[in-house]
């Protein structure tokens, strides 16, 4: 089932088309990812399916209806949830905070203290941190809260907008692991991510943008043996 479908979307900043009739799919339970250059319209493309920037043109369809035009806060009551690029965080409240608001759509109390507890098994680091200030934390330590507060939600289609952005090599091997683990209890999840070659390895397919366009779209082993790919995104020489 295709949880999700995008067809000849465009988004444009006054003048400027930065994503140019974008065709784009998600099945249930799919990993996919999207990789590209900065500036490549990664990011538009996210904003636009959850509604935080309007769409030009073209449709979006979640579950089969018409989701192009909505409010973002209607979409997350319907599964459709968002961690963006620069996480987001509240960072005057609380960890412990942070995680009850990613569950305000939620009126189930009991099930959200237990979903907290959840997300601590996840990140045991932000069970040591819940009384402290979001914007205390350290960039990987905001990355993981920014994470467990869209899950509190319950989220059926999960987008993660460059989750390993700023962050250590041994910090960003960690989100990668927890991405896996979320993919494996049956979130279905668009990953836009700047590390391409950990992004194919962790995805079932994936697409290239370049310039507001896919230019590629394949299986993710596939994408990651094209010498195109290899060459423009993994820094390899293809001779």
């Amino acid at each position: 089932m295709k949880l999700l479908e995008i067809e000849g979307l465009e988004v444009r900043y006054g003048g400027i088309r930065a994503v140019k009739g974008v065709d784009l799919a998600v099945d249930e339970g799919e990993l996919v990812c999207l990789i590209g250059a900065n500036g490549a319209g990664k990011s538009s493309t996210l904003r636009a399916i959850v509604g935080l920037t309007r769409a030009a043109a073209g449709s979006v369809r979640y579950k089969g209806a018409e989701i192009a035009g909505r409010p973002a806060f209607e979409l997350v009551r319907e599964g459709l949830v968002m961690v963006p690029e620069g996480r987001g965080i509240f960072a005057q409240l609380t960890v412990a905070e942070n995680l009850v608001m990613g569950a305000f759509v939620r009126d189930d109390a009991a099930a959200i203290r237990k979903d907290r507890e959840r997300i601590y098994a996840l990140f045991p680091r932000l069970e040591e941190r819940h009384g402290q200030t979001g914007g205390t934390l350290s960039g990987g330590e905001q990355q993981m809260l920014a994470i467990g507060r869209a899950l509190m939600s319950r989220p059926k289609l999960l987008l993660l907008d460059e989750p390993s952005m700023g962050l250590a090599p041994l910090l960003v091997a960690k989100i990668f692991e927890i991405v896996r683990d979320i993919a494996s209890q049956g979130v279905t999840i668009l990953l836009v991510e700047q590390n391409a070659k950990l992004a194919l390895e962790a995805a079932s397919r994936g697409y290239v943008m370049e310039s507001g366009t896919i230019t590629l779209a394949d299986d993710a082993k596939k994408l990651l043996a094209d010498p195109k790919v290899r060459e423009a995104y993994l820094g390899e020489s293809v001779g």
